[in-house]
């Protein structure tokens, strides 16, 4: 029977740095900055901590979801642009949802091993507070008496229409394949909590964050762009979604659902930020002296079924291990993005995987799941963390609305 879904091995190709922006709660700090900016901070910082001149980039992909201005189209360019990429150097803009952060990878390997690049940088931004509140039938103008049609694009867009059901239900229904309790869900919700906030107050998380604060981007000959914070704000330098949650405060929060497993405490936080990588070739890595984040190994990207869309990750994860000639033993870490608490508890039990290696530094239950910059986060945490253990081989997956999972494999080089 042939296996549907694709698979993309790498021989070469390497991710030299990454970093990223603080995940700020919606509606707070970064409500008033376009998240071309956000992609720009991001982009900057990436080039200066790889030591990779901006003049060595021969690709700009990116990545954003929701437009959260009215010049979504340029970002990709402006990202490049005023991160001192080359003019004659092109860029595009991606979109897998939530996957869209590892597509971006994928993508960048893609490039180098057909030859079109040696060096990619690799900027994914989402600003969640600025989606817009929006209409698509009033182009030819109001009608007398007719419904006004202006609805809020996120809540909307947590909706497929195909099963006719939003992305919370989809967890609903593997909480109910699965077996999975309300206690269970919020359990796994407070170890995500408390890992991340171990993680944030070891000072781990800080390896990855650059602080953002008042700052302008200018360009030769072309206006002047920049970030402005609110006043009194200062420098945002840490994510400020992880709080104390114990299980008993979380067993108090209502269900979205009657009956249901999900609330809005054991379900993904709403988060603005952006991430940066620079994906390269083996090459191009030697021939400069770099020491490398990771090697990007292979990825896999798979259909599911849209209804019970968070399983995506265990099919992926199987599909990158069968084509990679791995066992789930060989996978020292996992970085499973936490959509919906019992989304990833579904996986975690259709994989057996061993909770010890799952998302140690939390998730995005308590860290935020900003759409498009979700895979790079996800694969610069635990490159990072691959590194810090001395461990060879980790897995980033996430699950994609509309029934899809993508993954990508990497290697630590230490352990290589």
């Amino acid at each position: 029977m042939k296996q549907h879904g694709f698979y993309a091995g790498f021989d070469d190709i390497w991710m030299i740095d990454g970093v990223r922006t603080p995940m700020v709660d919606y509606c707070s700090h970064f409500g008033g900055i376009s998240p071309t900016d956000l992609g720009i901070k991001a982009a900057r910082e990436v080039l200066r901590r790889s030591g990779v001149p901006a003049t060595d980039i021969d690709s700009v992909i990116t990545g954003n979801m929701a437009p959260g201005d009215f010049f979504q189209f340029v970002l990709p360019r402006h990202i490049g642009l005023y991160a001192g990429v080359p003019m004659e150097v092109p860029a595009i803009n991606v979109q897998r949802i939530c996957g869209t952060g590892f597509e971006l990878i994928r993508q960048a390997g893609d490039q180098i091993e057909r030859g079109y690049a040696e060096a990619a940088l690799v900027v994914a931004t989402e600003n969640m507070t600025r989606n817009p509140i929006a209409a698509f039938g009033h182009r030819t103008g109001f009608k007398l008496g007719a419904p006004v049609e202006f609805k809020d694009y996120m809540w909307e867009a947590l909706i497929d229409p195909a099963p006719g059901v939003t992305m919370p239900q989809t967890a609903e229904n593997l909480a109910k394949r699965y077996g999975i309790s309300r206690a269970e869900v919020d359990a796994y919700a407070a170890l995500s909590f408390e890992r991340a906030l171990a993680a944030q107050e070891s000072g781990f998380l800080d390896g990855e964050i650059v602080a953002v604060g008042n700052e302008q981007f200018t360009l030769d000959g072309y206006a002047t762009r920049g970030i402005k914070l609110p006043p009194k704000a200062g420098d945002v330098a840490r994510d400020t979604h992880p709080r104390p949650s114990p299980l008993e405060a979380l067993a108090k929060l209502r269900s979205l659902y009657e009956g249901g497993v999900q609330t809005a405490g054991n379900s993904s936080a709403l988060v603005d930020a952006a991430a940066a990588t620079i994906v390269a070739s083996g090459d191009y890595v030697r021939r400069n002296g770099h020491q490398p984040l990771a090697r990007v190994a292979a990825a896999a990207a798979v259909g599911v079924p849209p209804e019970i869309m968070g399983i995506g990750p265990a099919a992926a994860i199987r599909l990158l291990l069968e084509r990679s000639g791995l066992a789930l033993d060989d996978i020292a870490l996992f970085e499973i993005n936490e959509a919906q608490g019992a989304q990833v508890l579904a996986v975690e039990r259709e994989l057996g995987l061993d909770r010890s290696r799952l998302n140690v530094n939390g998730g995005a239950i308590a860290l935020g799941h900003p759409l498009a910059a979700t895979g790079v986060r996800l694969t610069v945490t635990l490159a990072r963390e691959l590194r810090r253990r001395g461990q060879r081989y980790g897995i980033s997956s996430a699950c994609v609305g509309g029934g899809q999972g993508i993954a990508l494999l990497v290697v630590n080089p230490d352990a290589d």
